[in-house]
């Protein structure tokens, strides 16, 4: 584990400054979270570390290995898929719930879908990923609903870790076009239009997801390389 992956002020709690860094994209599945190094890093007791851990392992962020220590989850492929059932029930109840936008709800829309244009184009994989999770915990928040953004932000954290785990870079500008099109049906305030494109989105996104690619331990390497197919 990295300090500088986890940089937060003391006053934040240390299961929110990991679920930050995953949002962020800034440690990856897999990633070890040592009780001692966290314990150093913002002058607790390792008793406080392991309590934040146990409270992030209860919202599936993070696990324990036996006599290894606490690990950043790496989703199954079984659980991704139950993750993206959860969000499509989420997110149409989401869409048909949600008041009519405001301007400044308009413009805080617009102005992320811009950062995404940007990311896209300044070819920033790692920002757009955080990105494209913001988006969704952007409309929840739009709702005022405290118990809903947290479940979102929940789910989120764990769409980024299989999307690291699973997904390549190539659906990028796909994933923006469905954002765009969730806030032209939200901005014509048709809610049944909504519900189809968040959903659409949701299906997307999964159906991009490449489920062979832990069969082959190389993969990541292989593809940073151009090496050939194993």
């Amino acid at each position: 584990m990295q300090d500088a992956a986890l940089e937060a002020p003391a006053s934040v709690p240390i299961d929110e400054a990991v679920l930050a860094s995953i949002l962020a994209r800034r440690i990856r599945p897999g990633s070890r979270l040592g009780e001692a190094e966290l314990a150093r890093l913002y002058g607790v007791s390792r008793t406080l570390v392991r309590e934040a851990m146990m409270r992030l392992e209860a919202r599936h962020v993070v696990e324990v290995r036996p006599r290894r220590g606490w690990y950043v989850s790496e989703p199954s492929v079984a659980e991704a898929k139950r993750v993206f059932q959860a969000r499509r029930a989420l997110e149409a109840g989401l869409m048909r719930i949600l008041p009519p936008l405001t301007d400044g709800d308009r413009a805080m829309l617009h102005r992320h879908l811009d950062e995404e244009r940007r990311a896209i184009a300044e070819g920033d994989h790692p920002r757009l990923v955080g990105l494209m999770g913001d988006f969704h915990i952007r409309i929840v928040e739009i709702l005022g609903n405290p118990v809903l953004a947290e479940i979102m932000r929940d789910l989120t954290a764990r769409t980024i870790l299989i999307s690291m785990l699973y997904q390549s870079d190539d659906h990028a500008e796909e994933s923006h076009r469905g954002h765009c099109r969730i806030v032209a049906a939200l901005e014509s305030g048709d809610r049944s239009a909504a519900v189809e494109e968040a959903v659409l989105h949701l299906d997307e996104v999964e159906t991009g997801l490449d489920f062979d690619m832990t069969a082959d331990p190389l993969a990541e390497l292989r593809r940073s390389l151009s090496a050939p197919a194993a």
